[in-house]
This record gives C-alpha cells, structure tokens and sequence, in this order.
C-alpha cells in the first residue's frame, strides 16, 4: 500500500531482489544514475568488496507518481535485514543472476522471496493480479555460460510464477533495466487504481 505525502503524493516501494553479487545495485545506479529518474542522492551500504550490506535506496519519479526503490543485500546471512527491507514494498524486481554456476542461488534467493511474500506474489485466479506485482530481470545476458531463459520460465513456472515477465538484461549497459523498471512502476500503480476501484464498487 503506497504512502502519501503532505502534498498528497503518493509514494510506492519498489524492491530489487536477488541473489548476492546478481546485478541488483548495478541495475538501480543505471536508473538512477543514466536514466534520469531518481532524485537526491543514492544511499548506500556495501561492505569493501562492493557488496550490499543492508541496501541500497534511491527515490525516482515516473510521470507524477513518486517511488522509492530499494536493493536487498543478497548474501544468505543477510536475511533479516532483507525481511525488514521488504516489508511494505509495492512490486518486486527479482534479479536472477543468468550465469550457470549462480543456479542454486537464485533458486534458494527465490524460495526465500517465497517464504516472505508467497501468497501477495501469486494471483489468486486466473486473470487477475497479484496483490504485489513480481517482474524478473534475466541479467547478465552478455556473458559466456549462461543459463537458458527457458530453464528460468520453468523454474518460475514451477513456483506458480508463470504471470512473471522476464526481461534479458545486461545491467552494466543498461540493456532493459529501464523497460522492466518502468514496467514494474506501472504494475504497482495499476494494483494500487484496481484495489480501490474494487473497494468503491463494494461499498455503492
């Protein structure tokens, strides 16, 4: 549920998920730093080796709604500042490390997203959206010994996730990040217009 401010914007959480060391970061500087969305500074938290150590924040705007985009650090120790960052978030951008060797860690990154928001994430029919939107960015799409984008539909399929999009991105060029963003913003506030015209249906 997005927040509002005193001048009555609204204000949605959008969280970059994923395993360690996957692109999350690197997706959100892009934004931040090329795409000319995000205002302010980026606030971060990275540990010497560059990696993330409770999040990284930024605030973008798309049009005239405001959000506020969040990484979560992805290293397995890490889980309860991931569960404290996460609370409240809008839409979700899981980003799946494509390299074959990071397999196992994107599969116990994405049971773990599970565990937090399961039933938020999956539609409860057919046809209707979830109550927090999930995109996937598919990253590292320019690197030798990747994993089939096939492999990555199955395993999301197989989560219950086939309402997912998957974008192939090369976060390090900006190849998609936007389009997904841009998507996942959409998607939030597309729910958030739907969730109240259903409650205002209810109550005539």
């Amino acid at each position: 549920m997005p927040s509002r401010r005193g001048d009555g914007t609204l204000v949605f959480k959008i969280c970059f998920y994923g395993p360690s060391l996957g692109g999350k970061t690197t997706a959100l500087d892009w934004v931040y730093k090329r795409e000319g969305l995000a205002t302010g500074d980026m606030q971060q938290i990275q540990d010497p080796t560059g990696r993330t150590l409770f999040f990284d924040r930024v605030v973008a705007r798309v049009s005239n709604v405001v959000f506020q985009v969040y990484t979560v650090a992805g290293q397995r120790r890490h889980k309860f500042q991931r569960q404290t960052v996460l609370k409240g978030t809008d839409a979700v951008i899981f980003t799946w490390d494509s390299l074959i060797d990071q397999w196992g860690e994107n599969i116990w990154s994405l049971k773990e997203l599970l565990r937090f928001y399961g039933d938020r994430l999956i539609p409860t029919a057919a046809f209707e959206p979830p109550q927090v939107p999930l995109t996937a960015l598919a990253n590292k799409r320019d690197l030798e010994d990747i994993i089939e984008i096939s492999k990555i539909r199955q395993a999301l399929d197989t989560a219950k996730l086939n309402h997912v999009l998957i974008y192939e991105t090369i976060a390090i060029q900006g190849v998609n990040v936007k389009r997904a963003f841009v998507y996942a913003a959409r998607q939030a506030v597309l729910n958030h217009y739907k969730k109240l015209s259903g409650k205002t249906m209810e109550s005539a």
